[in-house]
């Protein structure tokens, strides 16, 4: 076993089934401390208990790991800090964050309620917000720290229906790629997960044949290498049913149009050239390269002598 997470210790969201429980189940066999978070919620957010997570705990105890459980809603700070001051009680730190809560409430755009929209934004990117906070410092003090966000085709790509939760997870790609730059000095290292699996989330809309193949156990691997000492940063890794990709925001090489009136109209003209990938393409480090592009292709354009 090549990585070892032995004296690490681990908050895994959602954690009570799907997703969060393999995550957590395989985090704990490789030697961490895990907190089995889950609200207990339905698919849609409602309702509660702490059954689940106190199952999954118990899972990992009986394994010969450990774990405890925890019932925080984390759309709420105070007890999202709770969570955290208990691990930090229990263990002394908090080395890893999977942030996998959250909830459904799908309709098309035209119908979705705005109190339904901010409630799944709420969960996904807010209690993702709010878990992060709550580790940052910590992490940050003890230079070290490797955080999850899972992120979702419905955001990277759209999907019928899912506005909200298509926001949601396109805002953590966000979220990752300025944490990943303010965390690089003390190793933190910030990814995101793209999963495709038969969970609560999707089992009534897959196929049997699909419900086999995309097992929430196939994903968990992924999450496992983003968390480890080695992982990348910045990343966005896909997965489902063995397959393993990544998701990449490519800034093309674009072309230098001028100003002046038909300024527009000479972008329509050329639009298959700025949105050509092939002519040469990047995926920058940080914003400003998009603006630095814009300057050189400026400059470039200003005659020799002239400038």
């Amino acid at each position: 076993m090549g990585i070892d997470l032995t004296g690490q210790v681990a908050i895994v969201t959602g954690a009570g089934g799907g997703l969060g429980r393999e995550h957590a189940l395989l985090l704990a066999r490789r030697g961490a401390k895990v907190v089995v978070n889950d609200f207990g919620g339905s698919r849609d957010g409602t309702g509660g208990s702490s059954t689940a997570s106190e199952q999954v705990a118990q899972e990992i105890i009986a394994a010969g790991g450990s774990a405890i459980s925890n019932g925080a809603n984390v759309t709420d700070y105070a007890q999202v800090e709770a969570m955290v001051a208990d691990a930090v009680a229990h263990w002394g730190s908090v080395d890893i964050l999977v942030n996998n809560a959250g909830i459904l409430r799908d309709r098309t755009f035209a119908k979705v309620s705005l109190e339904d929209f901010s409630a799944v934004v709420d969960v996904h990117f807010g209690g993702s917000v709010n878990c992060t906070k709550a580790v940052w410092s910590l992490m940050r003090a003890q230079n070290y720290g490797r955080i999850v966000y899972t992120t979702s085709s419905s955001g990277l790509f759209g999907n019928f229906g899912q506005s909200a939760y298509g926001a949601a997870k396109m805002a953590l790609v966000g979220l990752m790629n300025t944490l990943h730059l303010e965390g690089k000095k003390n190793d933190i290292r910030v990814n995101c997960l793209s999963p495709s699996a038969a969970t609560r989330m999707t089992g009534d809309v897959l196929e049997e044949e699909k419900l086999t193949m995309l097992s929430p156990a196939a994903v968990s691997p992924a999450v496992l290498a983003l968390v480890s000492q080695d992982a990348p940063s910045r990343k966005i890794l896909c997965a489902g049913a063995g397959t393993f990709e990544t998701t990449q925001l490519v800034l093309t090489k674009g072309k230098h149009i001028g100003l002046g009136e038909n300024t527009a109209e000479r972008i329509l003209d050329a639009w298959q050239e700025i949105d050509d990938r092939e002519l040469g393409g990047s995926e920058p480090e940080f914003g400003w390269a998009q603006s630095q592009q814009e300057i050189d292709g400026a400059r470039a354009s200003i005659p020799v002598g002239l400038d």
